[in-house]
């Protein structure tokens, strides 16, 4: 039986301001507030809103049959808990049909999974809180910033403790594979991968709406059939896509939001369900291993990282920025880690970027890649020195040091972490236990006579104030005692009158 795995991507860039040379060591504050509220809620109302309550009425029509799983970054979320909280209690309404898995995902969507390993493990850790305070959901399956992926990243994603992740089912990568199986990480064999399905998905990501494709109009019955048609030892078919392609990249007019509910019905016809990737990587099997030695992602024809690094520009503002980022991780400014968040995200990269048909020409306030390079150094060179103030006495070796005692703190505090998890994992099958005895003693325990009991309880204080009503309380006790004698006494009644005739006879004799 085929299974569709249906998953949505939540982000949002943090805008930059216009940020002069002049700027820098005067102005610390680097955002473009007006344009990000009016992003985020134009993005609110025109897709997510309007997506959310049609995912929505579809858990609600199909039950538990209808699945799907959504990650969000942490960007996103402050700009979503700023601006527009109704999409985050739409996500709260959604977690509980029980429909969605939430994933977890570098807090900043950015490329510390590809540059530094503590920075990268503090990211997640601090997403996957931030969902568990959201949404009471622990993440289990790993989902990269624009599903990049690659050996050594799957394999620090696996010793996080992550059973799943999601990544591209890149051709270069696949060859004569197909994306429709379960595969497992080369260099660790714990990690289960599912592969996008990329014409599948960008059938309604991208050419839903275009009136020039071949397909043009999509039904979902032909979707549906599509997908049924595949191959019968096909496992599992992932459709993976940006939450805002639902409104935005395919407007509220194309009827997409129709599509997508008929779909289900369609599917359901076929035998074809829906799973969450959790529920895909406890039940299928990995097929074999996946060797990806160089990172892939989902964007542009290539699915590499040159939409983001493609050029010197990018490459040098990417040194740069995580030049610092041991120093930022063991400060203590809020701030300063907040601001740190906002520049790593992939947007800032991708405005860089010189390829012809890189973001499709969108390049937010910059007019080209040169301005959007210029206007990002200048923020990084000021939020650098800003670094720099903190911690000026700093050497390689005393850093080193720091960040090697910090490193065994971290660490520690792990292991006494899961002991803590163990323990209150057996405290409550202690308890369950308990309580499991407590229920097998109940019928020995006497409970009846305990409820006999109570009238007595009650009657003391008319035993106290037996000194008033002592008469009333002798009359009282004799007609309880005689009550029984009562209805004795009709039977005795006879016998005693049949002695005394036979009496009377006995004279007359």
């Amino acid at each position: 039986m085929k299974t569709v795995c249906l998953y949505f991507e939540i982000h949002q860039n943090i805008h930059l301001k216009r940020y002069r040379f002049f700027d820098i060591g005067t102005d610390h504050y680097y955002y473009d507030d007006y344009e990000n509220e009016r992003s985020i809620q134009e993005t609110a109302e025109r897709s997510y809103v309007p997506a959310l309550q049609a995912l929505l009425e579809m858990s609600e029509r199909y039950g538990s049959y209808f699945k799907c799983a959504i990650s969000l970054s942490g960007s996103a979320i402050e700009l979503l808990e700023r601006y527009a909280p109704q999409v985050l209690d739409l996500l709260t309404q959604l977690n509980e049909t029980g429909c969605v898995e939430f994933l977890a995902e570098p807090y900043s969507h950015g490329f510390s999974s590809m540059t530094n390993r503590e920075t990268f493990r503090e990211e997640v850790k601090r997403l996957c809180k931030k969902i568990k305070t959201l949404f009471g959901k622990e993440p289990k399956i790993f989902r990269n910033s624009c599903l990049i992926y690659s050996d050594e990243i799957g394999a620090e994603v696996a010793d996080m403790g992550f059973k799943g992740m999601l990544a591209e089912g890149a051709k270069h990568v696949l060859g004569w594979k197909s994306p429709h199986f379960v595969y497992h990480c080369a260099r660790n064999p714990k990690l289960k991968l599912l592969l996008r399905d990329h014409s599948l998905s960008e059938d309604i990501s991208f050419r839903f709406n275009d009136s020039s494709w071949s397909e043009y109009p999509l039904f979902a019955d032909t979707y549906a059939k599509w997908i049924a048609d595949l191959p019968e030892e096909d496992q599992v078919v992932n459709i993976f896509m940006e939450l805002c392609a639902l409104g935005i990249f395919q407007p509220l007019s194309s009827n997409i939001l129709e599509f997508m509910k008929s779909l289900p019905e369609q599917l359901k016809e076929r035998g074809v369900v829906f799973s969450t990737p959790s529920e895909i990587c406890s039940k299928m099997k990995s097929t074999g291993e996946l060797n990806v030695p160089y990172p892939t992602s989902w964007v542009d024809e290539e699915r590499d990282l040159s939409p983001w690094l493609g050029n010197d520009m990018q490459r040098e503002a990417l040194e740069k920025l995580y030049s610092v980022a041991d120093r930022v991780r063991i400060c203590n400014d809020k701030r300063l880690k907040q601001d740190y968040d906002y520049l790593q995200a992939s947007n800032n990269f991708r405005f860089m970027s010189t390829k012809a048909n890189s973001y499709g020409g969108y390049r937010g306030i910059y007019d080209s890649p040169y301005d959007a390079f210029t206007n990002f150094m200048n923020i990084l060179g000021d939020f650098n020195s800003r670094i720099n103030n903190l911690y000026p006495e700093f050497d390689n070796e005393e850093l080193n040091s720091l960040l090697t005692t910090i490193k065994n703190q971290d660490e520690e505090l792990e292991r006494k972490d899961k002991e803590i998890e163990k323990l209150q994992h057996l405290l409550g099958q202690l308890e369950e236990m308990e309580g499991g005895f407590a229920k097998a003693e109940t019928p020995a325990a006497p409970k009846p006579a305990a409820k006999k009991a109570a009238p007595k309880a009650k009657a003391e204080p008319k035993a106290k104030a037996e000194p008033a009503k002592k008469p009333a309380a002798k009359k009282a006790a004799p007609k309880a005692k005689a009550e029984p004698k009562a209805k004795a006494e009709p039977a005795k009644k006879p016998a005693a009158k049949k002695t005394a005739a036979k009496k009377a006879t006995s004279k007359k004799k």
